[in-house]
């Protein structure tokens, strides 16, 4: 059930990317903050479900294999999208995109991930599988099983990892290269995913842990929100 719900997630946003495409290339700004969004709500809709698999047996293979298999499917069917707004840094800090523009979609992620929680907390207030039940009396289950300074400086080390993995990957065929992508993100989330949950992405780690960004806000925004986005900038800047 949570294999299909995923798989209609996926289809919807297909389709909505497509109608974008066809209705709003004469609208610039609307185009790319609606394809942004809809990206985004694809990535953090599937996380949150993904996020309740990871107990399902055998472990922790199910929920690694899950983790690659969506994340190739991403990877394929969003080209074009950042989704994360560390990626988004990169062509602002190049000048490729305005000031603007890259403040729009980050604005257009951080509306699809409270549109996915939201969309995500009713379809488990319906309770229609097993995973789902109980799944909203949880509250903060807190992703950061370690010290402060090691959860910062571990999402600094992976954000680090990620973004250099991408920027050197550019070269490769892109079908190759989703795939290595994909491997990489799956080893980052079996190398640290017990410790604070190996996120490396803002808009995702908010959506998937809104609870603890409103009761301990600063200590999450450094280690989800700042960590990542220091890491970005590190690499832009050695680069």
């Amino acid at each position: 059930s949570s294999l299909l719900l995923m798989s209609a997630v996926v289809l919807a946003v297909g389709l909505c990317r497509r109608l974008a495409r066809r209705r709003l290339r004469s609208r610039p700004e609307l185009f790319a903050f609606l394809l942004e969004m809809f990206s985004t709500f694809q990535i953090c809709a599937c996380t949150n479900e993904l996020s309740l698999l990871g107990n399902v047996e055998p472990k922790p293979h199910t929920a690694l294999t899950l983790t690659y298999g969506f994340t190739v499917l991403h990877g394929l069917s969003l080209a074009g999208s950042a989704c994360n707004p560390c990626g988004t840094l990169q062509p602002m800090w190049g000048g490729a995109t305005s000031l603007r523009m890259g403040g729009l979609k980050i604005a257009a992620q951080f509306v699809a991930a409270v549109l996915a929680r939201v969309f995500m907390h009713f379809i488990w207030s319906l309770e229609m599988t097993e995973p789902h039940l109980g799944a909203l009396s949880q509250g903060c289950s807190s992703p950061m099983q370690t010290t402060l300074v090691q959860a910062f400086c571990i999402e600094l080390l992976f954000s680090v990892v990620f973004q250099l993995a991408v920027l050197r990957a550019e070269s490769v065929n892109p079908k190759y290269r989703v795939h290595l992508i994909a491997l990489l993100v799956t080893m980052l989330v079996y190398a640290g995913g017990n410790l604070t949950g190996a996120i490396f992405n803002p808009v995702l780690a908010f959506s998937l842990h809104a609870d603890c960004f409103y009761d301990k806000f600063l200590s999450y925004s450094l280690v989800y929100w700042i960590a990542p986005c220091l890491g970005k900038f590190l690499i832009l800047y050695v680069f």
